[in-house]
């Protein structure tokens, strides 16, 4: 069985982790291969969203712990560098929108992946926990930056020291995620949501990725000329010209992705 769904439909690339019966946590395997599906989501053209989703009943478990205790493994140091670390990188400076369709359990460095994508919907019986704490542990796959970011020093540092588990529908309460929907809807909707993201302009959906994450580094003066530059490369482009054409002759675009 493969470890990662792949196929690419209207412009959405869709990825599904897929070890079911582990609650799709990570082996080397898996992690390595779904960097070399984030780089063909990012290399082609055609490909102008980027679908994240579990198969089964867990969105992703984190790390498998087999895999660490194996002598034989690639070790935690491996697994970091070689495994987390590039993920993370690759759903952060993908040059397309990532929505991570979170629906069940994202536990350690699942919850993590989750957050570091620019649209995070769960499913109502969805629920995250940064388990790290609990095998002795730090947070790790970007969840120290990103979570603390999201829902405040007090309640990140809570959550990474408690571990416990927060249902979806706190998760959306505190500004972890954007929207929770019924399980019943979910699929449908968060595929419309996909779709939506690949009829809008793509280089204007990157650039607004780019300036959202060097905010969170940049003083006010740098973040403005950032914008500038951005908003520069963003009227070049067809879409920018088809945006405006559109909404002067009161049409729908028809946005091509450059």
């Amino acid at each position: 069985m493969c470890p990662i769904l792949f196929h690419i439909e209207n412009g959405i690339a869709y990825i599904t982790l897929n070890r079911p019966d582990k609650l799709n946590a990570f082996n080397r395997e898996m992690a390595l291969l779904l960097q070399a599906r984030l780089d063909e989501a990012a290399s082609l053209h055609e490909v102008r969203c980027v679908y994240l989703t579990g198969a089964g009943k867990g969105f992703c478990a984190g790390q498998d712990l087999a895999e660490v205790a194996d002598p034989e493994g690639p070790g935690m140091q491996k697994i970091l560098s070689e495994h987390y670390n590039p993920i993370i990188t690759r759903i952060c400076h993908m040059p397309k929108p990532v929505v991570a369709a979170v629906n069940g359990i994202a536990a350690g460095a699942g919850a993590n992946m989750a957050l570091a994508c620019d649209v995070v919907v769960a499913a109502r019986s969805a629920s995250f926990i940064q388990a790290f704490s609990k095998i002795g542990l730090i947070p790790d796959s970007g969840g120290t930056y990103l979570l603390p970011r999201l829902v405040g020093w007090q309640k990140a540092s809570a959550l990474m020291m408690l571990g416990e588990k927060l249902p979806a529908d706190e998760a959306e309460k505190i500004g972890m995620l954007y929207k929770v929907i019924d399980d019943a809807d979910f699929a449908a909707e968060t595929k419309k949501m996909a779709a939506t993201l690949a009829q809008l302009p793509t280089r204007a959906l990157a650039y607004i990725k780019h300036a959202l994450n060097l905010s969170a580094t940049n003083h006010l003066e740098a973040q403005l000329q950032l914008e500038d530059e951005y908003q520069q490369k963003a009227a070049a482009t067809n879409d920018f010209k088809e945006g405006v054409k559109s909404f002067l002759e009161k049409r729908v675009p028809a946005f091509k992705g450059y």
